[in-house]
């Protein structure tokens, strides 16, 4: 990342390791090149994408594609309890 594209960093977070982790990761910035805020922000990024992932985005093949379109164009079936939920007064609303 150059100075041009590098964003201002305002927010601190501090992390308690164990010294044995904190070996490892020493290493591991010293491996990579960078520094320690550099590697530890990259890293904690790309690990928060994963865990978000399947929940941000839906890839399908090509048959789990067609199956969630046969799925979709079905008609939409009327069900008596959703309806009457539907129906109650919110318990989120004034009276």
């Amino acid at each position: 990342m150059t100075s041009d594209t590098r964003r201002t960093r305002s927010r601190r977070l501090a992390v308690r390791t164990t010294p044995e982790d904190r070996e490892l990761i020493d290493r591991a910035v010293a491996a990579s090149g960078t520094d320690l805020t550099d590697f530890v922000v990259t890293n904690l990024t790309v690990a928060s994408q994963r865990v978000l992932a399947d929940r941000t985005a839906f890839t399908l093949d090509a048959e789990g594609q067609r199956a969630w379109e046969r799925i979709n164009r079905r008609p939409a079936r009327s069900l008596a309890g959703l309806r009457a939920l539907m129906e109650r007064p919110s318990p989120f609303t004034e009276a």
